[in-house]
């Protein structure tokens, strides 16, 4: 194939996978804000999400094993109970406190606190020794603290509820983020793919879940007429598939965020959601009514220079590098995490193309 033709192709399979991404990122925020008008049960629908979650991995696991005639990964009770229970915890924590603060706020509102979710990413990457400190992180630090000071200063459709839901939850994503890319990191778990990953989450998010829900939702939905006290049979259909559609999109977020990955990069993943955010912001001002100032927008332009400092930087360690580093993703409102290959594991020269293909599956990125 002549390069002109090769570099073309390249680029519309990259633009392809962006797009897809797109959809599924900006379809489920834009979908779960619509739901929460008439169904203020983001609890509930959460679980549901879970559950269509798990069983679209599980089927998708099942034709991966019948593709390559491999078995997947099953882990032992031990090792699940005790490695990944941390992990689904604070993925429980933070996708719950995300859906639960579309009943308060607004679209814009929610994207930009949550890009704030970076901020802690990096200092649990440092906790966890994930990331080498650098004087730069501090300046990254700020710019997105004011940038987000700034877009919610004097802000005409604040909720102070929902502002601290989503903050709450950007810290938890933090932890989660990190202890993502401990668990899949652990060659021995063999946890490596995220669709294993996902099976292997569910279940314990949702029994994590699951009494919350029973404190907050369960007496009052159990009255509600659009679920358990259902007086037709339409309605509940409705609901349900209303709330299934939600899960298909979470579980194509995901799935769509990995190919992206797999196929180029978390540079292009990263560089992408900075745009999202901007496509996220103005449609919200367009489509949902939301209101935002000069000040606000300052306040975004200054956070997104310092989401793009970090991407930069990100990029520039991840060349030169010293084997003891691993770098962590910056973005935020549907969060995404690489797991890039240390340039210490060496290579065979007659292994190459195996060790080639090995790097591109270890390049995941989970939502």
């Amino acid at each position: 194939m002549a390069w002109p033709v090769q570099f073309l192709f390249r680029g519309l399979r990259t633009l392809g996978l962006v797009l897809l991404y797109y959809v599924f990122s900006m379809g489920i925020t834009f979908y779960n804000k619509w739901l929460m008008k008439g169904f203020h049960y983001p609890l509930f629908m959460t679980l549901v999400h879970l559950g269509v979650n798990f069983c679209l991995s599980a089927l998708t696991r099942r034709a991966m094993q019948c593709w390559t005639g491999k078995p997947r990964i099953i882990l032992t009770w031990p090792d699940y109970l005790r490695k990944v229970a941390p992990t689904a915890l604070a993925t429980t924590l933070d996708i719950g406190l995300s859906n639960w603060s579309f009943l308060f706020i607004t679209i814009s509102l929610y994207t930009m606190t949550k890009s704030s979710a970076v901020l802690f990413i990096l200092f649990f990457s440092l906790v966890f020794k994930l990331e080498e400190p650098n004087p730069l992180l501090i300046l990254v630090v700020l710019l997105i603290s004011s940038g987000l000071f700034l877009f919610t200063f004097e802000s005409t459709q604040f909720n102070m509820e929902g502002f601290i839901m989503v903050l709450l939850a950007s810290f938890i994503g933090g932890i989660r983020w990190t202890l993502t890319q401990v668990l899949m990191q652990k060659a021995e778990l063999g946890l490596q793919n995220p669709i294993d990953t996902m099976y292997h989450l569910q279940p314990l998010m949702f029994l994590g879940l699951f009494p919350l829900f029973l404190y907050n939702e369960a007496l009052s939905l159990s009255s509600s007429e659009k679920l358990f006290r259902v007086t037709e049979l339409s309605p509940l259909l409705y609901s349900l598939m209303t709330l299934s559609v939600g899960g298909m999109l979470a579980f194509g977020l995901g799935f769509s965020e990995f190919l992206l990955v797999s196929k180029t990069s978390s540079l292009t993943l990263s560089i992408s959601g900075i745009f999202k955010e901007i496509c996220m912001l103005l449609l919200a001002a367009s489509l949902m009514g939301d209101k935002m100032s000069k000040l606000n927008w300052l306040g975004f332009a200054v956070c997104l220079c310092g989401i793009s400092l970090h991407v930069g930087l990100k990029t520039y360690y991840s060349k030169n590098k010293t084997p003891s580093v691993r770098q962590l993703s910056s973005k935020s409102s549907e969060l995404q995490l690489p797991l890039l290959r240390q340039n210490g594991d060496k290579c065979e020269d007659s292994a190459a193309d195996d060790c080639n293909d090995e790097e591109e599956e270890q390049e995941i990125s989970l939502h």
